[in-house]
C-alpha cells in the first residue's frame, strides 16, 4: 500500500504540472490573439488554481492510504487529521481565491447576474 500512496503522490505531481503546462499555453494562446495582460492573468490564475485544488485532493487521497492502509496507529491518524484540516482550509481558500465569492454565495451572484 506504500507503493500505491506514493502512485497518487505522483499523480497529484503530474496533474499540477499539466495544469501548469496548459495555463500556460492558453495565457501564450491568449496574448498572441490581443486579450488583455488582466484578463490573461486571471484566466491563468483559474486554471493553474483548480489544478493546485486537483492536486491537493489527490495527496489528500495518498495520505489517507498511508495512514489507514501502512501504519494504522493513533499518532498517525491525528496526524492525518490535522493534515487534512490545513489542506481543507487551503482548498477553501483557494477555491475563494479564484472564484472571488464564498462557495455558498456562488447561486446568489449567479442568480443576480454578478457571476461569470
Amino acid at each position: 500500500m506504500e507503493n500505491v500512496a506514493r502512485a497518487f503522490e505522483w499523480i497529484a505531481v503530474c496533474a499540477l504540472v499539466l495544469a501548469f503546462l496548459a495555463a500556460l499555453a492558453l495565457a501564450t494562446r491568449d496574448l498572441f490573439r490581443g486579450a488583455t495582460w488582466h484578463g490573461v492573468y486571471i484566466r491563468w490564475r483559474g486554471i493553474f488554481g483548480r489544478g493546485i485544488l486537483v492536486s491537493v485532493e489527490i495527496l489528500v487521497a495518498a495520505d489517507l492510504i498511508r495512514t489507514v492502509a501502512v501504519q494504522p496507529t493513533l499518532e498517525n491518524v491525528a496526524t492525518l487529521g490535522l493534515i487534512i484540516v490545513v489542506r481543507t482550509v487551503l482548498s477553501f481558500s483557494l477555491d475563494v481565491e479564484i472564484d472571488g465569492v464564498l462557495p455558498w454565495r456562488k447561486g446568489q451572484s449567479s442568480a443576480n447576474g454578478d457571476g461569470p
